[in-house]
């Protein structure tokens, strides 16, 4: 056993969870149950299982690509999710600004 490379996981998905939508539902079903065990238990069942299928589906994708280059992918996805957030939003408040354009846009395949 890695005990750092468990301690590393561990915090890293600690504070990734923190004020996460499945925090905020957990605290929605723990205040409106009359057994909070059973969210806890729920929960917990439930982010061990999408953990798990996570490592799984990332052991399984490491061993077809090399370390570098799914590091690469990696990268380059959340630069793309951050320029998206950054710069989607003036997208949004430019063609809620313009009444002749449509609030939803249509995909080449629809």
């Amino acid at each position: 056993m890695d005990w750092q490379l468990l301690g590393v996981s561990f915090i890293t998905i600690f504070l990734a969870e923190l004020g996460d939508k499945s925090q905020v539902a957990a605290i929605a079903l723990g205040g409106s149950s009359k057994f909070p065990q059973s969210v806890f238990f729920g929960t917990a069942g439930a982010l061990v299982l999408a953990s798990l299928l996570g490592v799984l589906a990332g052991e399984g994708v490491a061993q077809l690509l090399p370390a570098h280059l799914l590091k690469a992918i990696a990268a380059i996805g959340f630069a793309i999710m951050a320029l998206r957030l950054l710069f989607g939003k003036e997208e949004e408040e430019d063609s809620s600004s313009d009444p002749e354009t449509p609030a939803i846009a249509l995909s080449d395949t629809d």
